[in-house]
């Protein structure tokens, strides 16, 4: 899958810490002079991200197939879907940043970050995928991608800059 911004999937099972590594790494990478966007899988229909009885609300609630809610510090677009959008349907819609981070789309063909922790599972969930770029964990798997302690957010950020943003650059 080919996107116009490079896109790397953070992934693992839930309550692996996917988004607590995201956390720190966004920041870092910003610090970096990077711009990045989030994307978050999120596998249940019908979440609201307004506030009921607000103007954006009811319009949305009025059957608008999109409504943008503009304000000073951020603009929200939310859009009315028929089915599930692609992964690269949404990523088509992000602009003006260096990096798309994604949490989750483990079966997405983008390269991947794998967070684990050893109580959560002895085992990789994409092990075997060509796409596995790094592996995040407090155990060591026999793979031969880089692995980073929980705590190296450097090293992933690092990683980041060598595999995917390096690739991307066209100046």
């Amino acid at each position: 899958m080919a996107f116009d911004v490079p896109a790397v999937a953070i992934v693992g099972r839930s309550n692996s810490g996917k988004t607590t590594l995201l956390e720190s790494l966004i920041p870092l990478l910003q610090a970096r002079g990077y711009r990045v966007a989030a994307v978050k899988h999120y596998v249940h229909p019908g979440i609201e991200f307004d506030v009921p009885g607000k103007d954006s609300y009811r319009l949305a609630h009025a059957g608008a197939d999109r409504v943008v809610l503009a304000t000073p510090d951020r603009v929200v677009h939310v859009r009315r879907c028929e089915r599930e959008p692609t992964l690269a349907e949404v990523v088509a819609e992000i602009r003006d940043v260096d990096l798309v981070l994604i949490e989750g789309h483990k079966q997405a063909v983008v390269p991947k970050i794998e967070v684990n922790r050893r109580e959560r599972d002895a085992h990789l969930v994409c092990g075997d995928d060509a796409q596995l770029i790094g592996v995040v964990s407090d155990q060591r798997f026999d793979v031969d991608v880089p692995q980073f302690d929980l705590d190296d957010v450097a090293g992933v950020a690092d990683l980041l800059e060598r595999r995917v943003l390096a690739a991307g650059r066209t100046d």
